[in-house]
C-alpha cells in the first residue's frame, strides 16, 4: 500500500536540513532504486523552486511500504528526524487515483 509521509519543518531549520540532505537523499534512493517511490521532495517557504535563505516549511514522501507500522519506522528514521530538522511527522494511508 501507499503512504503519504508529510513533515513540517521547525523554523530556522534550513542549516540543520541542508547538512542532513545527503543522508537523507540517499535513504530516498533506495526506495527509489525498489520501486517503492511515487514522489518525494520539500516545500519551499516561498512560491519558487529555489527558495534560497528563506528555507522550505516541510517534506512530502509518497512511498509503498508493507503497512502503516513500516512506513512510520521508515519516516521516524529518517535523517532529518535524527538532525532536529522536524517539528512533526505524519504518517497516512494514500490512495493513488490520478494519474492512472
Amino acid at each position: 500500500m501507499l503512504y503519504a509521509i508529510i513533515a513540517r519543518d521547525l523554523p530556522d531549520r534550513l542549516a540543520a536540513r541542508r547538512a542532513a540532505r545527503p543522508a537523507h537523499l540517499q535513504r530516498l534512493q533506495g526506495l527509489q532504486d525498489a520501486g517503492r517511490l511515487v514522489l518525494a521532495g520539500p516545500h519551499p517557504a516561498i512560491d519558487t523552486t529555489d527558495p534560497g535563505e528563506a528555507g522550505f516549511t516541510g517534506s512530502l514522501v509518497v512511498a509503498e511500504f508493507s503497512d502503516l507500522a513500516t512506513a512510520r519506522a521508515w519516516a521516524e528514521a529518517d535523517p532529518y528526524v535524527a538532525a532536529g530538522v522536524y517539528a512533526e511527522v505524519l504518517v497516512k494511508p494514500f490512495l493513488k487515483v490520478l494519474p492512472a
